[in-house]
């Protein structure tokens, strides 16, 4: 496997002279690069990592079901024919990292989607990157995720984006003046989302009453939640994945805290309503996907998922979705499998219509798109207007 190339400057500039219009349900208005297929379908090999057992295997089910979906389209468009090789992280880091060698040593992957956890991706972007193969994270929303490195690349608004545009709508509609702050405090992912909390709050002016933290896997928060109680704050803000998540919904309510919730993008996942129940309702969260807009191409993406799953995508499989179809762009803007060539696709990607919305990358590798607002009502998402 190669190190990192150095790029030619002349021929990165001539490709910015040149653009590309793709089509389809996910197809991109414009790339900054030339599509140098031919009209012939370009082969590529893409690995993927995600998390499909353990705690948190309905983030992996739906990435992984959003990757095959689009993946199906891609395969009868004919123009690009994409190899996926799916390997398991069980959302740990070494395993996590093991897999990565594994798709880039063994099956010498041009590309690779993932991993699922920001955590696993501090170790797997820096490997990536060493050997010249671009990643894509579709789920990884910590700060500095692209800042990796120049291979690396995500299609999930950052937390410091969403984070804000919830809260901030929150104390809008609820006057609030006071926060309790809730995290986890042993994983990079969760810790992220605290830290824009943090920073959103002061930035706002807002009082922080208390600062409760927990770990991975605990199960009863009556402690910190009874500290909260007791403040009578206005807002709970919350950083947790939705396995914790939904627990400390269902304790708070049931201890009597009755107060709005903001979640980070751990708490945006159906999984929050399915284990919550009723006390998942007034939850607040931010994020770049909502199956209920009227837009024809999110509801030919929910009518083909529905059909093919039995159920509606959340936002990590229309993130994985999309992630596939800016995959395929860069591919195809290639024009063959060649690493450092399908790095040069997605850095040049402006504009991609997808059913996210419309995207691009920013020099540092970074989603460029606007949040929706989303509260919990009657068990169901609903856009907070």
């Amino acid at each position: 496997m190669s190190l990192k190339r150095t790029f030619s400057f002349v021929a990165l500039f001539s490709t910015l002279l040149l653009a590309a219009c793709g089509g389809g349900d996910s197809a991109s208005k414009g790339s900054e690069n030339n599509d140098k297929s031919g009209g012939e379908t370009v082969e590529a090999k893409v690995g993927v990592i995600s998390w499909l057992t353990g705690s948190g295997a309905s983030y992996g089910e739906a990435i992984t079901n959003g990757l095959k979906l689009a993946n199906e389209e891609l395969t009868d468009k004919g123009e690009v024919k994409i190899d996926l090789v799916i390997e398991d992280s069980a959302g740990a880091q070494d395993q996590a990292l093991s897999a990565a060698q594994k798709l880039m040593n063994n099956e010498n992957v041009s590309a690779i989607i993932g991993p699922t956890l920001s955590t696993e991706m501090n170790v797997v972007g820096p490997e990536a990157d060493m050997n010249g193969i671009p990643i894509l994270g579709t789920s990884t929303t910590a700060d500095g995720i692209p800042q990796i490195g120049e291979y690396v690349f995500r299609d999930s608004i950052p937390e410091a984006v969403a984070i804000p545009a919830s809260v901030k709508k929150a104390v809008d509609e609820y006057g609030a003046k006071k926060v309790a702050l809730i995290y986890g405090n042993d994983d990079v992912f969760t810790k992220s989302g605290y830290d824009t909390m943090k920073k959103t709050v002061e930035d706002m002016g807002l009082e922080v009453v208390t600062t409760e933290t927990f770990q991975i896997g605990q199960s009863d928060y009556k402690a910190q939640l009874t500290k909260i109680k007791n403040l009578k704050p206005d807002l709970v803000l919350a950083s947790a994945l939705y396995n914790e998540g939904a627990v400390i919904l269902d304790q708070a309510r049931k201890m009597g805290i009755d107060v709005p919730f903001v979640g980070g993008n751990g708490f945006n996942s159906p999984e929050i309503i399915n284990i919550a129940g009723d006390a998942a309702n007034g939850l607040i969260v931010a994020t770049p996907w909502f199956a209920g807009k009227e837009n024809e191409k999110v509801q030919n993406f929910v009518k083909k998922y529905n059909e093919e799953y039995g159920k509606d995508p959340d936002q990590f499989a229309a993130q994985a979705y999309d992630g596939l179809y800016l995959m395929a762009e860069a591919i195809k803007t290639a024009g063959s499998d060649d690493p450092d060539a399908i790095r040069d696709g997605l850095a040049g990607i402006k504009d991609f219509e997808g059913v996210l919305g419309t995207m691009s990358f920013d020099e540092d590798g970074d989603i460029v798109m606007e949040p929706t607002v989303l509260i919990i009502e009657d068990g169901k998402f609903k856009e907070f207007k």
